[in-house]
């Protein structure tokens, strides 16, 4: 056992260290090995200290800038373990380094994301945003958009008037947003045309890099609460198996690869296969109460969903004579390093209470490879940075950056949410309107520029807004 127990400790030197809380010691050797290292059950030394509810060790990984992001092996990143623990001091310090590498990230992000801009050709573009649902009544409610984007230099204008949804609710109203600026500053207006106000944000690139510090990134106590009282949420397009496969028309025996003409151009349409969206929800650090009335809360359109859920819960024999409340099973450190030694069922951590719906889909899409856009160059770029925006244009963009097959996609029908499916076409390239909205009745847009007056708005920054999680 001692020679398992050295192996170990030489084999991963601070995960040992973090086992035993050993943070003075860490302190000393974490700039002798690979801080990101990973354990034989997909921990970094960061992970493992947050599982184990090790809040020395967390301080000293993440004081020299361990990786906050990186997910373990099972998905979950730091911060959704630290919300497993329950303890509201880990979940701010991990929190607020979480918010702080992501709002410098964002804003380091920006002057290449406009050099992008600038260097493509400029244009006029819309894209159509429909929504549809399995569900009739959902379908009969479900709303329509048109966004329209305007693209001159390192200016940009985007006008809509759908702005998010949440909790099967929409979010209208009618906005422009309009970025400009160059490689040092940038300039943020949005225009409430509802309320007629013009919200305006500017400022020097390299000096708000500057002013993004640690301590500027402390959350409030209300947000660590609000963690602590809600479950753990993680929804994902899962596209491991993704597949594309061309569509075929005519009768048996006659069949050929079907094409359409979509806004005048010709498009090959391929069915994307093996598209799953998966929902998974932890509630290990929650009451009863709270777990009752999240289950009350659960709106009743997921009632419907045609998913498979699946439930997990504690883990092991909790009784075990050794056992803690971050090791309820007594797993001992030579058993958790073996990578010969199966745990089974048992693991570090709080015991996991766990839920996974999910539901498969079929996206479609329709390649033209005489469009005159580039997405990578020219159409990315843009939605990257409404992106951080919007909750669908963020869906989108994760779809986007897959391999698609040779040509542009004039139109895209993807799963977006466990109960709709957005259909997105881009159309009107370079047919700029001046006046009346395209279709009144799925757009009340304000009246739009020419692309001479567009060429005189803006460009490029989106507020940063840390995400959820």
């Amino acid at each position: 056992m001692c020679s398992a127990a050295e192996d170990f400790r030489v084999k991963f030197p601070l995960h040992s260290l973090v086992w035993e809380n050993n943070y003075r010691d860490l302190e000393k050797d974490i700039r002798k090995h690979n801080i990101e290292e990973v354990d034989p059950r997909g921990r970094t030394p960061l992970h493992l200290a947050v599982s184990l509810g090790h809040l020395e060790s967390v301080r000293v990984l993440l004081r020299h800038n361990a990786e906050v992001t990186k997910e373990n092996a099972k998905g979950w990143t730091a911060l959704q373990e630290a919300v497993s623990t329950g303890d509201p001091e880990m979940v701010q310090l991990v929190l607020q380094r979480r918010d702080y590498l992501k709002a410098s990230t964002a804003l380091a992000g920006v002057p290449e994301l406009l050099c992008k801009i600038r260097e493509s050709p400029d244009f006029y573009m819309e894209m159509k945003w429909e929504f549809t649902s399995w569900i009739p009544l959902v379908s009969r409610m479900c709303p329509s958009d048109v966004c329209r984007i305007w693209k001159s230099g390192a200016n940009l204008r985007v006008d809509a008037t759908l702005l998010g949804f949440e909790n099967m609710t929409w979010i209208r109203g009618r906005r422009s947003y309009i970025f400009k600026g160059d490689d040092s500053c940038a300039e943020l207006m949005e225009v409430n045309h509802d309320e007629e106000v013009v919200d305006t944000e500017r400022f020097d690139i390299s000096r708000e890099i500057e002013d993004v510090t640690l301590h500027s990134m402390q959350p409030a106590v209300q947000e660590v609460a609000k963690r602590l009282t809600s479950p753990i949420v993680n929804t994902y397009l899962d596209t491991h198996n993704i597949a594309f496969e061309r569509n075929k028309s005519g009768i048996w025996g006659w069949r050929s690869e079907k094409t359409e003409v979509v806004n005048g151009f010709e498009a090959k349409v391929f069915t994307v296969n093996n598209v799953n969206v998966v929902i998974r929800t932890r509630t290990e650090h929650l009451t009863d109460e709270e777990k009752a009335r999240k289950k009350d809360e659960r709106n009743i359109l997921e009632s419907l969903l045609g998913t498979v859920e699946q439930h997990f819960s504690a883990q092991g024999d909790l009784t075990l004579e050794y056992a803690t409340a971050t090791n309820p099973t007594a797993i001992t450190p030579e058993e958790y390093f073996n990578p010969d030694f199966d745990l089974q069922d048992r693991d570090i951590g709080r015991p996991i209470e766990l839920t996974i719906r999910t539901q498969k889909f079929k996206a479609t899409l329709w390649m033209s490879e005489e469009h005159p856009l580039s997405l990578v160059n020219e159409v990315t770029p843009i939605i990257d940075l409404m992106a951080r925006t919007s909750t669908h244009f963020a869906r989108l963009k994760d779809f986007v950056t897959l391999k698609f097959p040779p040509g542009f996609p004039i139109k895209i029908e993807i799963p977006l949410f466990h109960v709709l499916n957005a259909r997105i076409t881009f159309g009107n390239v370079n047919k700029c309107a001046t006046g009346e909205p395209i279709d009144s009745s799925t757009s009340t847009a304000a009246t739009t520029p020419t692309q001479g007056e567009a060429a005189s708005t803006g460009m490029s920054t989106a507020t940063i807004r840390a995400p959820a999680y």
